[in-house]
């Protein structure tokens, strides 16, 4: 029976950070993917999405400029092909730097197959092939991410009806399609789809807006230029029924005031949360609990078991490639490191592939105001922003909130427009630190740049800032906020 230190079950974006953590403290490790490495973070997740969202973003800039005919010619099969492209070359990478780091040290192994926990310490591995193998391990992570979630009453075909693992098989722009759920990932196909202009987009939302989790004002300017680009949102309804008729999708929704709709279209995207694949590989055998949710119990990546870990989509926090990753690596140095602070969530930066783009880190409002905190709110449009209006795309706002005193230390931050992933990391970084805003509010920003308006957000809560709330009322402004009222700075 082969030894190592650590024995990774999963080798997505989790599981393969944790095996490269792992080699940088000299450890043997085993690394076992069942099917393809780089998991869904590479193949049918956040990198062909958002390849999949920066071509259609280029084609929509395109309509803008020239119109829809200039992209009329444009086939599905080489939106596939540039999807496929960025992929390959990560799919590349992954395997050969694993490849190469296998056979320069021998530190590191990796295994196509399945791995079972028989006890906490050994693994059983159904190879691809079929062979049967059987290791120790010191330490075990569990990284086997999620799935799409599915409901028992609808067929589910990925070809008609389809999850996120399908969609980006389809061989054609379909005429028309209908997403289930307004979360993130449902608005993030609704602008990919809405911006290519090929196809007729509807959202069914049981809530009564999109993005449910996230304030209105940020909710609303997506919800706004989704019915510009003729996407139809069905707010506050009920899906009575989906099904397959004569190779359509026929849908039926009832809204709140009684009435009933039937809808027929070409396609149909579920998209209502992921699932953690926690089955057939043996928890049970080494004494791992599950939370009710279905979830590996876990604190702090480690599971009730001493040698036994959890990270990324397992452990049912935040289900991204971030989280995850970080997850992973803090594992691995709390095996062979010693004890370490716990991981802080409060400034997980998370970026929104929407139109406009959406990058939020910290608390927003609906959650300070759920716990009765008294905060200052500021809140400053992309429209008084230099380089946004150079770039003719001033629809959007930075929103900051910060703490009601002195220090006025950051909560948390919504921005909402262009570049706005590029603009968030800074008050990220603020906010691990619990820093207030005085290092970015004397920092010499570069110009023109959209960044400037968070610059311009923290002078107008100091008082200094070149643009006054007094003058564009409508543009900028500066509150303290206090039981859900809020009163002008």
């Amino acid at each position: 029976m082969k030894n190592y230190d650590l024995c990774v079950v999963g080798g997505g974006p989790t599981g393969y950070a944790a095996a490269m953590r792992a080699i940088d403290f000299g450890k043997k490790v085993l690394l076992i993917e069942k099917s393809r490495l780089g998991g869904a973070g590479v193949y049918d997740g956040a990198l062909a999405s958002k390849a999949m969202w920066e071509y259609s973003e280029k084609i929509k800039t395109v309509r803008e400029i020239a119109g829809n005919g200039i992209t009329e010619k444009l086939t599905y099969r080489e939106i596939n092909k540039t999807v496929n492209e960025a992929i390959f070359e990560r799919k590349f990478q992954l395997s050969c730097h694993l490849r190469i780091l296998q056979e320069k040290n021998g530190f590191v192994n990796y295994i196509k197959g399945t791995g079972k926990l028989i006890s906490a310490n050994e693994v059983e591995i159904t190879k691809e092939n079929g062979t049967i193998e059987t290791i120790w391990a010191e330490n075990i992570l569990i990284a086997t991410g999620s799935r799409p979630r599915k409901l028992p009453n609808i067929p589910v075909d990925e070809k008609i009806i389809l999850t996120s693992d399908g969609i980006h098989h389809l061989e054609d722009f379909p005429k028309s399609i209908v997403i289930l759920g307004a979360g993130i990932i449902g608005c993030e196909y609704a602008t990919i789809f809405s911006n290519f202009g090929r196809t007729k987009v509807y959202m069914i939302d049981r809530a009564d807006r999109i993005l449910p989790f996230e304030d209105e004002d940020v909710a609303k300017v997506v919800e706004e230029n989704f019915r510009k680009n003729g996407v139809t949102v069905h707010n506050e309804a009920k899906l009575e029924r989906m099904a397959i008729v004569d190779g359509k999708v026929e849908y039926e929704i009832s809204h709140k005031d009684g009435r009933r709709e039937i809808i027929k279209v070409e396609k149909a995207l579920l998209s209502i949360g992921r699932v953690p694949n926690v089955e057939g590989i043996g928890l049970e055998n080494a004494g791992v609990k599950l939370t009710k949710a279905g979830y590996i119990h876990e604190t702090d990546t480690l599971t009730g078991i001493p040698n036994i870990y959890a990270a990324g989509d397992v452990s049912g926090r935040l289900a991204l490639v971030n989280v995850g990753e970080r997850e992973a690596r803090h594992a691995v140095v709390r095996m062979f490191d010693g004890p370490i602070p716990p991981i802080i969530y409060d400034n997980i930066s998370t970026i929104m592939f929407l139109n406009p783009e959406i990058a939020v880190v910290g608390m927003n409002e609906q959650e300070a105001q759920s716990k009765g905190i008294t905060y200052k709110l500021v809140k400053y449009d992309y429209s008084c922003i230099a380089r946004a209006i150079a770039m003719r795309k001033t629809t959007g706002f930075f929103k900051i909130l910060v703490t009601n005193d002195k220090h006025m230390k950051i909560l948390g931050m919504r921005a909402v427009g262009e570049h706005a992933s590029s603009a968030i990391q800074a008050v990220a970084l603020l906010i691990s630190m619990n820093k207030g805003i005085d290092e970015i509010t004397n920092l010499m920003h570069p110009h023109p740049s959209i960044i400037e308006g968070i610059q311009e957000c923290f002078r107008m809560l100091k008082g200094k800032s070149i643009f006054k709330a007094s003058v564009f009322k409508d543009k900028l402004q500066c509150y303290r906020c206090e039981n859900g009222v809020c009163s002008p700075l």
